[in-house]
């Protein structure tokens, strides 16, 4: 592999983190063994994520659409996103990690909910990495209820533009990514950060996600770095 060192690095890397029950079911196992295997790949992506001085690292964490999965693998799902905040919180924070959250996190519960509000807080001030957890997320819904907030702030058809209109998405402040990485071989954004990756870079892996780890990540930072970034306009 080329020395990734000297190529440029995205300043923000999107991830759908999938396969996690091919996982375990090619193991033998049930599923919530490769969830739980999973939240390690996440470790993993972050500390590489910071080596490489990506600022900002958004993981598809629970998408919206999950709620309709079996009750019992929610339920396992919620468990380990809830031991996810409590075990690595402090080393979050004393990595520099600023944690942040978009989507319906209220529907996790109050307690979970005030939890997520309290790591928000307390990892605030950090500024080595922002880390944003998508948590029943869906793109569509963000557009809507970005549509829904620019009408009550008042934007009319005349007023309204892509530039004010992004204010009132759930990233407003968070660059769009640079990168979108998929891992488990599938090829598709599955309603994911719609409007913020218009014009990303993708880059799928067949790499299961509880497998993932920094040399997958530095090759598709590397991948990355030799592709023209022209965002619609066409080469001189």
């Amino acid at each position: 592999m080329a020395d990734i060192s000297r190529y440029p690095v995205p300043l923000h890397v999107a991830i759908i983190m999938d396969g996690n029950g091919r996982w375990a079911a090619a193991r033998g196992l049930p599923r919530v063994a490769g969830h739980r295997e999973g939240t390690k790949a996440v470790r993993r992506t972050i500390e590489a994520a910071i080596n490489k001085g990506v600022r900002y690292l958004t993981l598809f964490a629970f998408s919206s659409e999950n709620w309709q999965r079996p009750p019992s693998e929610v339920a396992d799902l919620t468990f380990l996103l809830k031991h996810y905040l409590r075990s690595e919180l402090n080393e979050l924070h004393d990595q520099g990690v600023c944690l942040k959250t978009i989507g319906e996190r209220d529907r996790f519960g109050p307690n979970l909910a005030e939890e997520l509000a309290a790591a928000e807080a307390k990892t605030a001030g950090n500024t080595r990495l922002t880390l944003v957890m998508a948590l029943s997320y869906g793109g569509r819904a963000d557009i809507v209820d970005a549509a829904r907030r620019a009408m009550a702030a008042g934007l009319t058809p005349e007023t309204l533009n892509e530039g004010n209109f992004a204010g009132f998405l759930s990233t407003d402040g968070i660059p769009d990514p640079d990168l979108l990485i998929r891992t488990s071989g599938e090829e598709r954004i599955s309603n994911f950060l719609l409007w913020q990756t218009a014009y990303s870079e993708l880059f799928f892996t067949d790499v299961l996600w509880p497998d993932f780890a920094a040399e997958d990540f530095n090759r598709a930072v590397e991948e990355f770095a030799t592709r023209e970034r022209r965002f619609g306009a066409r080469p001189v």
